[in-house]
């Protein structure tokens, strides 16, 4: 089993989960040649993906999925709040060849590989990250969301591989540009995790499986490589493959033995 990033941060995400014949591609926030070129830059191209699933309905994360969908005959699996929030929001999600509403409290599989879905406190209609296993491997994707709660203390236990968002840190938020209101947002319960959270939640989640940490969805204003490193690592105790997701060329494959 093995997991990629097409790119990570507001300007765009995706995150490639392989194993067992099943290529998974889990949110598109880039137009569809954007999206082919990076999938080309990883040695896959779209007529791979077994189906696209999306975490919820911001642009950063969705705003390719239909198109890409469309193009390709690939399958979407979405919380209904998330295809909803999309046709809201003009990404006309419903509009794909198929459209799978998943119950976000159940496990689902598609080709090899068991997905459980992870409800998450986000600013979004029915947000929800993704847990896959092929069986014998667990790989955990966690972004985009504001604090932890102990549903994900609990599903992210005993994971193979973590990409964990690591968005901000706090003191370079509460200094920054950003408007007073989309500060309270960003470090808010409902808005994304800071360095200092991530590296709480490695510390109290079970690791003795965990092989690579994938800081991501690093903020370009809010934070940098180094911050988010100085503040994972003690909480790794160097035990552990750390390495930052890139929003240009997001992170290559990383192989879970």
């Amino acid at each position: 089993m093995r997991f990629a990033a097409l790119g990570s941060g507001s300007r765009g995400n995706g995150v490639l989960v392989e194993g067992r014949d099943t290529c998974l591609l889990i949110d598109c926030g880039f137009s569809v040649r954007e999206t082919e070129r990076r999938l080309a830059r990883l040695g896959r191209c779209a007529s791979d993906l077994s189906a696209v699933l999306v975490t919820h309905e911001h642009s950063d994360h969705v705003a390719g999925v239909a198109a890409l969908a469309r193009k390709y005959q690939l399958p979407i699996y979405a919380t209904a709040g998330t295809g909803l929030g999309g046709v809201r929001n003009g990404r006309c999600l419903g509009e794909a060849p198929t459209f799978h509403a998943i119950n976000p409290r159940e496990h689902f599989t598609i080709g090899g590989l068991t997905i459980r879905p992870v409800l998450v406190p986000h600013d979004a209609r029915e947000p929800s990250q993704y847990v896959v296993s092929d069986g014998l491997r667990k790989f955990g994707l966690l972004t985009d969301l504001g604090s932890i709660t102990p549903t994900v203390l609990e599903a992210y236990s005993d994971c193979d591989g973590l990409m964990l968002e690591c968005n901000h840190d706090s003191e370079l938020l509460a200094a920054g540009p950003y408007h007073p209101a989309l500060k309270r947002r960003v470090g808010g319960p409902w808005g994304h995790l800071s360095n200092a959270q991530a590296a709480h939640f490695i510390t109290r989640v079970e690791r003795r499986r965990l092989q690579c940490v994938v800081m991501s969805h690093l903020s370009e204003q809010n934070n940098t490589v180094e911050l988010a490193t100085a503040a994972m690592g003690p909480a790794l105790l160097g035990s552990d493959v750390l390495i930052a997701a890139d929003q240009t060329e997001g992170v290559s494959w990383q192989e879970l033995i």
